[in-house]
């Protein structure tokens, strides 16, 4: 039985795409098929705008350099005509940007991998509809700030009948 020589050429692919997926937590797996070079061009800007990339990988490829890394689970999500997009930045807006873009052309969400765990498509969708961090955080602040005004329209309204008064009492005394 003879040794199987790996070639070089798919060595460095590994290696390459072993380089785009470390240090990245959250990965969109979809079916591009049908999709025109113009209409990929289109996500590609879309998910640029999120801060995310958009690239056609090899299953097997992919798979190797997957469990290199140690992200185990995916070999369900690289069947068929594959892309991964990458999301540098915050995971819903670059889920919901591919769900959106489905709506239109013939992409379709295979899952995800976000912070270490498995997401299937169902799972995918949910997690797109939740809150953006930002959106969270603008939340948060306008709940601590309700009541700060709420103090402000108070002693507002106390010094503003405070001096409706004092008008009143004045003008009474000045009539006398």
């Amino acid at each position: 039985m003879a040794d199987k020589k790996i070639q070089q050429s798919k060595i460095d692919a590994v290696k390459a795409l072993k380089e785009q997926f470390d240090g990245v937590n959250s990965f969109f797996f979809t079916d591009y098929r049908g999709l025109t070079v113009e209409q990929v061009t289109i996500l590609r800007a879309k998910l640029r705008e999120q801060d995310a990339e958009y690239h056609v990988i090899k299953n097997n490829l992919a798979k190797i350099a997957m469990q290199d890394l140690g992200k185990d689970g995916l070999n369900d999500l690289l069947v068929g005509p594959t892309a991964v997009a990458l999301a540098h930045d915050e995971a819903g807006p670059v889920a919901k940007t591919i769900l959106d873009f489905g709506k239109k052309t013939t992409v379709t969400m295979k899952g995800g991998f976000l912070d270490g765990a498995f997401f299937d498509e169902a799972a995918v969708v949910a997690f797109s509809k939740l809150p953006t961090r930002t959106e969270l955080i603008a939340k948060l602040m306008a709940t601590m700030q309700a009541p700060v005004q709420n103090v402000a329209f108070v002693l507002n309204g106390v010094t503003t009948k405070l001096v409706r008064t004092l008008a009143a009492v004045a003008e009474q005394k000045g009539t006398e």
